[in-house]
């Protein structure tokens, strides 16, 4: 049983790591789109976000299909949508076609996270599973960093376009293997379940409507989905979009060393995501403490850049990003297996869909907010103003507080 959880993982992950490549891969590679499709830099970011807006429509679909259908028909057949649609955009031949390549990509990998989730949860047992949710953020965190130093280095060797064609062919390689070797849960492959006898059934004769009112009408879902909204405008607007000019404008640092403070953010999610998931499931024995605590040491970490501001130095701010990384990505899967946790497991896909969409309402939100902000005040000598960069702050700081609030209400789940 221990091999094939470990071969389950590896393969799942491969994706996982791919998925999260994908997200972030056009911030270094930049200047080769815009000087390959002769676009402007507001033209750059719509190409950017075509990823996210079907990643977030798709949640709930794909979670009502994994367990509906399966989750792993449902990885295999979107992942094949996002391998072509990355090959398809190695191969653009104009802007528009890009964007539906980029599109594509996004509504393939949304697709990923839910289903590898629900395969997890009937081979994991539920005092196993947020450490190996942990492990997994931990493999996303390494495929935030390969779409940094690796990808330039990459595509420095061989062009943006064949660096990215190449990862699309790494990902039908990848679907291989899941379509080879991996099973929704273990008595597919002839082994005892490690579930409850009738917990693992798929069924598409579930009412699918019924299905989400359930969800819907829990109280304590709500108090995650909103927490969900403000971390993810802050993983996104802030960390995935405004921190790089924040520490050029503020601090006057280069793009190196503004690159070597943000890398922070994957640092605490490849090595701290993994010891959260262990002090959610053998030490503390609680998911609520994890997301407390770490919810208010987010609020101090706000608090802090907003007193300090200017007279942070260098060796504070890598300090103060890496707490950040570990208080808004490293415990989302805390979070989410939280949101399954609410639910039987008939409808855990259906909840985890469902909860997994909140993140990028708030990048949606908070990105063209924050943007609003720093227009308002126009740029001086090529820099925002600092006063537009402590207004952005305060906002941020307002929300991890409301965040806080809102995760105090949330109810234990940890059940051994």
């Amino acid at each position: 049983m221990n091999r094939h959880r470990l071969v389950l993982f590896l393969i799942l992950s491969a994706q996982y790591l791919i998925v999260y490549f994908h997200r972030v891969s056009p911030a270094v590679v930049a200047q080769d789109l815009v000087s390959s499709f002769n676009i402007s830099a507001t033209a750059l970011g719509v190409l950017a976000s075509a990823y996210f807006y079907p990643y977030a429509m798709m949640q709930v679909p794909v979670g009502i299909l994994s367990d509906s259908w399966g989750p792993k028909k449902t990885i295999v057949v979107f992942s094949l949508v996002a391998a072509f649609g990355a090959i398809g955009f190695g191969l653009a031949p104009y802007f528009g076609f890009a964007i539906a390549a980029r599109a594509l990509v996004g509504l393939g990998l949304a697709a990923v996270f839910v289903s590898t989730m629900r395969i997890f949860g009937l081979w994991f047992r539920g005092a196993q599973l947020a450490r190996v949710a942990g492990a997994l953020m931990a493999v996303g965190g390494i495929g935030w960093f390969s779409a940094t130093t690796p990808l330039a280095f990459l595509s420095g060797l061989v062009g943006w376009r064949t660096a990215i064609i190449l990862v699309g062919c790494a990902s039908l390689v990848v679907i291989f293997f899941i379509w080879r070797f991996i099973e929704d849960s273990p008595e597919a492959k002839g082994l005892p379940p490690v579930v409850e006898a009738g917990e693992a059934a798929f069924s598409g004769k579930r009412n699918i409507l019924d299905d989400m009112t359930i969800v819907l009408k829990n109280k304590y879902f709500w108090s995650i989905a909103v927490w969900f909204i403000m971390r993810g405008g802050a993983l996104f607007g802030f960390f995935g979009l405004w921190a790089g000019p924040f520490l050029k404008d503020v601090y006057g640092l280069s793009k190196s060393t503004a690159g070597g403070i943000l890398s922070m953010i994957a640092v605490a999610m490849i090595f701290v995501s993994p010891v959260i998931g262990h002090l959610s499931d053998k030490t503390l024995k609680s998911r609520k403490k994890i997301l407390v605590w770490s919810s208010l040491l987010n609020v101090l970490c706000f608090a802090s850049v907003l007193y300090f501001f200017e007279r942070l130095g260098i060796i504070s701010l890598y300090i103060l990003f890496f707490l950040m990384g570990i208080t808004i990505s490293s415990v989302g899967t805390v979070a989410i297996v939280t949101a399954k946790e609410l639910f039987p497991d008939e409808i855990a896909g259906t909840s985890m869909g469902m909860i997994n969409l909140f993140p990028f309402i708030g990048a949606i939100i908070f990105q063209p907010l924050m943007g609003f902000v720093l227009d308002r005040a126009g740029m001086t000598q090529g820099a925002y103003p600092l006063f537009a960069y402590r207004q952005m702050l305060w906002i941020y700081f307002i929300t991890s507080v409301f965040a806080f609030l809102c995760i105090l209400k949330c109810k234990e789940t940890y059940h051994g």
